[in-house]
């Protein structure tokens, strides 16, 4: 039983998901660092940086509207780091990268096997019937 269990967490799945976990971890606080001591003071010479203060009180019952500003003005500065600063680049880089040529995306049906072929093919890649005198 032990030595099923030692396969298992030496599996690669375990093992991948294991390294995912930390480095998303370690990611989070590169983030976050960035947003409170980047774009926060950023938006602080703007704007008033803390909103916590804000809040009004309807019977008795305090509604902070400030905090919630708060935790959506820090959503929406993480969301745009990580898009102009990770997904942006890395899709530049993918697209630099790219090895295979655009396809059309015009299709056109195979009249020997009904498939989905590109339109400017002249062989079936399914049944490889020539597509040459077929209008």
């Amino acid at each position: 039983m032990l030595n099923e269990f030692k396969a298992f967490l030496l599996r690669g799945n375990v093992v991948d998901l294991a390294v995912g976990i930390v480095i998303g971890a370690a990611f989070v606080a590169v983030v976050t660092a960035f947003v409170d001591y980047v774009l926060t003071p950023i938006i602080g010479m703007l704007f008033s940086s803390d909103f916590s203060s804000l809040d009004f009180t309807i019977n008795d019952s305090t509604i902070s509207y400030g905090l919630f500003l708060n935790s959506l003005i820090a959503f929406v500065l993480v969301a745009a780091a990580v898009f102009f600063f990770v997904v942006k680049p890395i899709n530049a880089l993918m697209a630099r990268r790219k090895t295979q040529p655009d396809v059309d995306s015009t299709v056109k049906a195979c009249p020997e096997c009904l498939s989905n072929i590109p339109a400017g093919a002249r062989r079936c890649a399914y049944c490889t019937a020539s597509l040459s005198q077929v209008p």
